[in-house]
C-alpha cells in the first residue's frame, strides 16, 4: 500500500518539476530573447536616425558622433564597446584604443557581405550588431562596418533572478506537491486499505464485516461492490459448506465404500467404509495403479481414462474373505473435461453367502426329497411286480413307505414353517403362561424317550420362575426338540439335565447332556438349515435338519437368545433365554 502512496506522490513531485522547468525554461528564452531584441531595437533606432548611413560620411565624422553615444544609456544598454571596421573586418576605430580588434563573427560576416549582422549568439558572452556602411561611388560596396558589441550583465543578472525565482517555486511546488500527494494518496489508499484487510478477513473465513463507503466516486463504488461480493461469497460458501456437509455425511454413512482419484492416480477422497473394506491405515501412500495391482485387480488408470472405455468398468476384490465388487467410473470437470476416476466398492459378501445358502438349501431340500421319492418308488415297483402277494413281505415294504412319507411330511412342515418365520407370516398365540409348568409338562413328556434310551432325565428349578408372554406352544416345540436331540445324540446311559431359573428380568432354561458333542469346526454353523454333524446318522435317526433354525427363529420372534456350547466327545449344554412378561 506504501507504493501506492509513494507513486502517488513522486508523479505529483514529477508534475511539479516538469511544469516548473518548462515555464522556468519558456521564462528564459522569452527574456533573453525580449534583451536581444530590445538590443537591436535601440542600436537600429540611434543608427538609423542620427545620420550614421549619410552618403560620403568620414571615418572621423563616425567616430565622433558613435563615441558621443558611448556615454549613453540607451534603453536596457549603452555603446560600450564600438569599433569602424574596414571592409575587410579589420579594425579602424574603437571605443578604447586598447581593445584588440574583434574576432570575425557571424554579425561581422554578414556586414562584410553588405548584410545587416544582428543574430544572436545563444552560447557567446556578448551580444553584437552590424551595420555596413556603403561608399559614396557605389550603392554596393561596403566602406565601413559599424559594430557594436557588450557584454550580457543584464541579462545574466536578470536571468539569474529568474533561476532564483524558478529554484524558489520549485521548492515549494515540491512541498506543497508533497504535501497534497500524501493527502491525495491517503484518500486513496486507506479505502484499498480497508479492502485489502478485508480481503484477508474474507480469506480467514470472516465475512461479517461490512466495510464503511465514505464517497460516491469511484472509490465508493469500488467499496459497495465488495460488500456487495463479500456478501454474496458469504451466501454462496454458506451454501457450498452446507452441500460438502451434507455430501461428507452422506460419504461417511454410505454402506459403500467411495474412493476419488485425479488423473495423477493420487487419491483426494475416501471415506470410512472404504477404509474398513481395504484395511487402508495410510490415506497418502495409496496410488491407483500399485494398489490396485497388490489387490490382484488388473485395471489400470490409462484403461479408464482412455477414449475407447465408454462405460463403468466392474471387478471383483477377495480380500480377507470379503467379496467386493468394485465399479470404476471417470467424473468429469468443466468443459467436459475428465478430472478422475471414482471407485465405488459394495461389499456382496452377505449376498454371496445368501446365494451359496440358496444354491445348497435347494440342492439339500432336493436330496432329502430325492431319497425318501426314491424309496418309495422302489418299494412300490417292487410290489407292483409281485411282491405284493407275498404278505409280509408286503407289509414291510408297506411300513417302509408309510415312514418315508411321514419323513417327507414332517420335512414339507419343517419348510413351511421355516418360510412362514421368514415372511413374517407365521401366527402367533401369544398369551402369558407359566414357564415352569411348561417346563415340567415336557420333561414329563420326554420322560418316556429317554427312560427307553436308558438314560436319566432329571429337572431343577433354581429359583422361582416369572410368568412369560408368548405362543406357549411354539416354545414347547423348541424345548422338546432340543430335549430330543440331546436323548438321540446321547449314548445308551447317558445322563439328561435340565435346569431351570430366574436372572435380571429374564427367565433361562439349560439342556446339559453328556453326548457325542459337536465338533469345535461345526458349532458356527449348527443353526444353518439342514447343516447336520453327523448327517448319516441324522437322516437314521429321523432328523430333517431344520429343527435347530427353527428353534432359533422362533426365539429370536419372542426376543429371547438360545446359545450352544459343546466339545466333541464331552456333551453339549444348551441355554434358552426368554424375557419375562
Amino acid at each position: 500500500m506504501k507504493s501506492i502512496q509513494w507513486k502517488l506522490v513522486i508523479m505529483f513531485v514529477l508534475v511539479v518539476l516538469s511544469v516548473t522547468l518548462v515555464v522556468g525554461n519558456f521564462l528564459l528564452d522569452k527574456v533573453t530573447d525580449f534583451y536581444h531584441q530590445s538590443f537591436i531595437s535601440e542600436v537600429e533606432r540611434v543608427l538609423t536616425q542620427d545620420g550614421f548611413q549619410e552618403s560620403g560620411i568620414t571615418l572621423e565624422q563616425l567616430n565622433e558622433r558613435l563615441s558621443a553615444y558611448s556615454t549613453i544609456r540607451l534603453g536596457i544598454d549603452s555603446f560600450r564597446n564600438y569599433y569602424i571596421l574596414n571592409d575587410l573586418g579589420e579594425k579602424l576605430e574603437s571605443s578604447n584604443k586598447e581593445i584588440s580588434d574583434p574576432e570575425p563573427t557571424a554579425n561581422i560576416l554578414s556586414a562584410m557581405a553588405g548584410k545587416v549582422g544582428k543574430e544572436y549568439n545563444l552560447g557567446a558572452d556578448y551580444v553584437d550588431y552590424a551595420l555596413p556602411i556603403y561608399s559614396e561611388d557605389s550603392e554596393e560596396h561596403v566602406q565601413y562596418i559599424i559594430y557594436i558589441k557588450d557584454t550580457k550583465d543584464d541579462l545574466i543578472e536578470m536571468t539569474s533572478s529568474i533561476n532564483s525565482i524558478i529554484l524558489y517555486a520549485i521548492f515549494i511546488g515540491l512541498a506543497v506537491s508533497i504535501l497534497l500527494g500524501f493527502l491525495l494518496a491517503n484518500t486513496i489508499t486507506q479505502p484499498i486499505t480497508e479492502l485489502t484487510q478485508k480481503a484477508d478477513k474474507m480469506a480467514a473465513g470472516d465475512f461479517e464485516h461490512v466495510i464503511e463507503v465514505k464517497s460516491n466516486d469511484e472509490i465508493g463504488t469500488l467499496t459497495n461492490a465488495f460488500n456487495l461480493m463479500a456478501k454474496e461469497l458469504d451466501r454462496n460458501i454458506e451454501a457450498i459448506a452446507s452441500e460438502k456437509n451434507k455430501m461428507d455425511a452422506i460419504f461417511s454413512h454410505m454402506t459403500d465404500g467411495v474412493m476419488a482419484f485425479n488423473l495423477k492416480g493420487e487419491i483426494i477422497h475416501i471415506n470410512y467404509a472404504a477404509q474398513r473394506m481395504l484395511e487402508i491405515d495410510q490415506v497418502e501412500a495409496v496410488k491407483f495403479n500399485n494398489f490396485f495391482e497388490k489387490m490382484n485387480v488388473q485395471i489400470s488408470m490409462e484403461d479408464i481414462t482412455s477414449p475407447e472405455c465408454k462405460s463403468t468398468i466392474k471387478k471383483i476384490i477377495e480380500i480377507n474373505g470379503l467379496h467386493i465388487k468394485a465399479f470404476f467410473v471417470t467424473f468429469k470437470l468443466e468443459r467436459d473435461k475428465i478430472g478422475g476416476v471414482i471407485v465405488v466398492l459394495q461389499d456382496v459378501t452377505e449376498q454371496q453367502k445368501l446365494d451359496i445358502a440358496r444354491r445348497e438349501f435347494v440342492a439339500n431340500v432336493s436330496h432329502e426329497l430325492k431319497t425318501p421319492l426314491a424309496s418309495i418308488k422302489s418299494y412300490a415297483e417292487t410290489l407292483l411286480d409281485g411282491a405284493i402277494d407275498d404278505k409280509e413281505t408286503a407289509e414291510s415294504f408297506l411300513n417302509v413307505i408309510n415312514n418315508e412319507s411321514d419323513r417327507m411330511t414332517r420335512l414339507v412342515r419343517d419348510l413351511l414353517a421355516l418360510s412362514s418365520l421368514d415372511h413374517q407370516q407365521t401366527k402367533w398365540k401369544k398369551t402369558n403362561f407359566s414357564f415352569e409348568e411348561l417346563i415340567k409338562e415336557v420333561k414329563g413328556k420326554m420322560s418316556l424317550s429317554a427312560k427307553n434310551r436308558g438314560h436319566i432325565l432329571t429337572l431343577e428349578i433354581t429359583s422361582q420362575l416369572s410368568e412369560i408372554f408368548g405362543d406357549r406352544d411354539k416354545i414347547e416345540q423348541v424345548i422338546t426338540n432340543i430335549i430330543s436331540n440331546a436323548i438321540k445324540y446321547t449314548p445308551e446311559g447317558g445322563k439328561i439335565s435340565i435346569t431351570a431359573g430366574c436372572i435380571e428380568n429374564g427367565n433361562y432354561v439349560k439342556i446339559i447332556d453328556n453326548g457325542i458333542g459337536i465338533p469345535k469346526e461345526d458349532l458356527p454353523r449348527i443353526f444353518e438349515r439342514f447343516y447336520r454333524v453327523d448327517k448319516a446318522r441324522s437322516r437314521e435317526l429321523g432328523g430333517t435338519g431344520l429343527g435347530l433354525a427353527i428353534a432359533q427363529e422362533i426365539i429370536k420372534a419372542h426376543d429371547g437368545t438360545i446359545d450352544i456350547h459343546s466339545e466333541q466327545g464331552q456333551g453339549t449344554e444348551v441355554t434358552i433365554m426368554l424375557p419375562t412378561s
